[in-house]
């Protein structure tokens, strides 16, 4: 599918590494300004430069999206400095592993203030400038493992589970204003994030490939493909929903032996 978002501007957390590199790629491609926000700042140089260099329209800035007022503030100057808001990606995350008698409070603490926290600031800064203009998409990046469970994952699956909630509440809120919010719901997919969690549990990780139907993970440009479907208006009659992205991982009622 060929995406035209000419003239529309776009927020990306977690914008420089994986998923959401993949889908500020793919949105400055299809003729969007993008603003991508992350914690690094080599990697969020280098994708802004690739970007720049790609033809497409970008601004890169360091942040922490735990850090509720400096990420409120971004997102309103954003806003105002380009004229509008069309799109807003929560994709910034934080994950340990470890047993859950093993998992310290802060581990727990982290996980909920980035994958849970931040998407309620980052929605409700979104939401104050699309809400008035009555327009805008919001896609939220969870995970299976919101879903389904996955042991060693305790702090990242619930507050993914808890991402999944609030955006079907964020939906409804927003719905009579015309502006849409909705989850992805990632598998296995190709990602740092994936490969330290499979560092760690590598005969785990092999098998939860082996039970995906399709039999392989998926690519970030699968999944930058549908977050762009969900904010385009190819999907303009289509909000709450949390929508896997998983080769069918999410469907599967048993696992193979």
């Amino acid at each position: 599918m060929n995406f035209d978002f000419t003239g529309q501007v776009a927020i990306i957390t977690g914008g420089s590494d994986g998923i959401g590199r993949a889908t500020a790629e793919l949105l400055a491609a299809s003729g969007a300004h993008v603003a991508i926000c992350a914690r690094g700042p080599e990697k969020l140089e280098a994708t802004r430069a690739a970007i720049a260099e790609a033809g497409g329209s970008v601004e890169a800035h360091q942040l922490d999206v735990s850090d509720a007022e400096t990420f409120a503030a971004l997102v309103a100057e954003i806003a105002e400095r380009n004229g509008r808001l069309d799109m807003m990606v929560n994709n910034a995350m934080s994950v340990h592993y470890a047993p859950i008698e093993q998992l310290t409070n802060e581990h727990w603490q982290k996980d909920f203030a980035v994958n849970a926290e931040a998407v309620f600031t980052g929605t409700k800064a979104a939401l104050k400038v699309m809400k008035p203009a009555r327009s805008g998409s919001i896609v939220n990046i969870s995970s299976t493992t919101a879903i389904r469970a996955a042991p060693y994952m305790s702090s990242y699956s619930a507050s993914k589970a808890a991402m999944i909630q609030f955006t079907a509440v964020a939906a409804m809120e927003a719905a009579t204003s015309n502006v849409r919010v909705n989850a992805i719901v990632p598998g296995q997919v190709q990602t740092a994030a994936n490969e330290a969690y499979a560092s760690k549990a590598p005969d785990l990780a092999s098998k939860t490939v082996d039970a995906i139907p399709m039999k392989r993970g998926g690519e970030p440009k699968e999944l930058a493909a549908s977050i762009a479907f969900l904010l385009s208006d190819a999907s303009s009659y289509i909000t709450g929903v949390a929508l896997p992205v998983d080769g069918g991982k999410a469907a599967q009622l048993y696992l193979p032996s």
